[in-house]
């Protein structure tokens, strides 16, 4: 179907494809100079000191945990509410993944939830920002610093967002309760580098780390060199071919290519963010009078005026309507409506019920949010008229 809206998509023209094309004519494809400025931008844009370039925000996550030291006999405390890669990279370092319920309302990690189950061996704190929408930071933070815990927020879903609390506007990637912060430019996100992740951070020895595991561990700034030579001794010339391997790395870099990208996507930021938003305000306006269906909630964040809105996520009382889930889905398919269900509780994949021995009960709220969950097409492409055929079908799912 020619004009199928799918749950979301990347939004490409011809800046984005000149971008890509002058790279491909020049000298770098990798590791050179549109990396290093769309590292700046990206860290101009949240305000952070540091901003470090990945090839996906997977890459990322497993760099942040790495970089703060969680290693085996550690737990880290995630959302069931994420796609996996939040709770996997805490066993990429033979840390345990765990998890805590979510809020019912926004469907973030519950402060709550995390404080109740807390145990000694929690080193690290993984909040994820649902659909765009940020996890009460300060709560989580509170408690994770109270017992030494460091906070890694997983901000896939929150490029170019930010939120209100305590009188003051906070930018996601920019606030004080976080030590990293991970972002993900997959092409469903807010903007896209085809694949893609950035890690930014205040802390510079976090920053460096991360820039060493990114790129096998490798060292090349003479400055820091231990200077053992290949005999044993110190090193005998130090020319511009030696490196040393400081860290066991990855090969996690990001291309050229994707960052020449990443940068006129950038500049579009805000253009597709505060299109997102008009599209969700329609939505909850055209929805506000279904009973069978829930629009987003706000939670702690005092207005939607900050958040970045990745996902519309609604929540839909199958019983009560009468249709299935698959029945909704396949109703919208055939108007040319594409739906996803985000997500499966992560606890209860069965690599994480084999290895952990979780089971469902443990997280009920977010077990029964999955039962109810819908997430219908967001993207900056849409056009008004897309926007109205998407609203008709879902109303037409109850005869209204």
């Amino acid at each position: 179907m020619s004009d199928f809206l799918p749950y979301g998509r990347q939004w490409i023209d011809d800046e984005d494809i000149a971008a890509v094309a002058r790279v491909l004519r020049s000298d770098f494809l990798t590791s050179g100079p549109e990396v290093d400025a769309f590292e700046k931008e990206f860290a101009a844009m949240t305000g952070s000191a540091h901003a470090i370039a990945f090839a996906n925000a997977t890459a990322a996550l497993h760099a942040a945990v790495h970089v703060a030291g969680i290693g085996p006999g550690d737990r880290v405390i995630t959302s069931p509410n994420t796609f996996l890669s939040s709770a996997n990279c805490a066993a990429f370092v033979g840390a345990t993944p765990d998890f805590a319920d979510i809020d019912p309302v926004t469907h973030n990690l519950d402060p709550a939830a995390l404080e109740a189950m807390w145990t000694d061996d929690v080193k690290a704190v993984v909040p994820v920002a649902f659909g765009g929408q940020p996890a009460d930071m300060p709560r989580i933070a509170k408690i994770a610093r109270a017992h030494g815990a460091v906070v890694i927020e997983d901000a896939s879903h929150a490029t170019g967002g930010g939120f209100f609390r305590e009188g003051k506007a906070w930018k996601t990637g920019n606030h004080p309760w976080a030590e990293m912060t991970v972002f993900s430019f997959h092409p469903v996100k807010t903007m896209t580098t085809g694949e893609g992740g950035m890690l930014v951070t205040s802390d510079g020895e976090f920053a460096r780390k991360a820039r060493l595991f990114r790129s096998h561990g490798v060292e090349r700034d003479a400055a820091r060199f231990e200077g053992f030579g290949v005999d044993g001794g110190p090193l005998a010339e130090v020319g511009p071919w030696v490196y040393e391997m400081h860290d066991l790395g990855h090969n996690h870099r990001i291309t050229d290519i994707q960052c020449a990208l990443g940068r006129t996507q950038l500049a579009k930021l805000p253009c597709f963010i505060e299109r997102r938003r008009e599209i969700v305000a329609t939505y909850n306006n055209a929805f506000a009078d279904l009973p069978w269906l829930e629009t987003p909630g706000l939670g702690v964040i005092e207005d939607r005026d900050h958040i970045s809105w990745h996902l519309y996520t609604v929540e839909i009382d199958f019983p009560a309507l009468g249709r299935s889930r698959s029945d909704v889905m396949a109703a919208l398919r055939c108007r040319g409506v594409g739906s996803q269900v985000l997500y499966i509780p992560v606890h209860l994949q069965p690599w994480y019920r084999r290895t952990y021995g979780y089971c469902p009960g443990k997280c009920p709220v977010a077990e029964k949010y999955y039962t109810r969950c819908l997430s219908l097409p967001l993207h900056p492409s849409l056009t008004a008229g897309d926007v109205a055929r998407v609203i008709a079908a879902v109303r037409e799912l109850g005869g209204a």
